[in-house]
């Protein structure tokens, strides 16, 4: 599985801590046995930059490997990147900033990729908002006929 990340500047400091837990807890290796690959896709620094391009980036990935990747986006409060990533066809972002937001994103709406606020959560809630989202099985049934009528919307 791919986790695609990114932020803008207001986001980059949390981001960078997301991707430090991330490669942490799954390291590279020679084997098999990590079921994650982290993908840092920016902003690499603090200085400004548009969350547009950086929702864009990670979602193209996102719709690229629909069956085997997911996004996390970084802004100052998640609302801009989040708006900015469900453009991008295929994208269901989802803005959690808590616990509870994280488990409907994934249950009911199979959200393929979560908005965090950087000026509003801190590292321990981000990283226990991104654990119960990836441990969190989308239901399926009636909620998978509300994503096909999400998927007419777009087009």
């Amino acid at each position: 599985m791919n986790i695609y990340i990114g932020s803008d500047h207001g986001g980059f400091e949390l981001k960078s801590q997301i991707v430090k837990y991330l490669r942490e807890k799954y390291p590279k290796t020679n084997y098999n046995d990590n079921p994650y690959n982290i993908n840092d896709m920016g902003c690499y620094e603090s200085i400004r930059c548009d969350y547009p391009d950086i929702a864009k980036t990670v979602s193209e990935q996102v719709v690229s490997y629909p069956r085997t990747a997911f996004g996390i986006l970084v802004c100052g409060t998640g609302i801009g990147i989040s708006i900015a990533a469900n453009k991008v066809k295929g994208i269901r972002c989802a803005l959690c900033n808590n616990i509870y937001s994280a488990v409907m994103a994934k249950k009911h709406n199979n959200a393929n990729v979560i908005a965090l606020g950087g000026r509003i959560v801190g590292r321990e809630l981000a990283i226990e908002i991104i654990k119960t989202f990836m441990d969190t099985e989308f239901e399926g049934g009636r909620h998978q006929e509300r994503i096909n009528k999400i998927s007419l919307l777009e087009n």
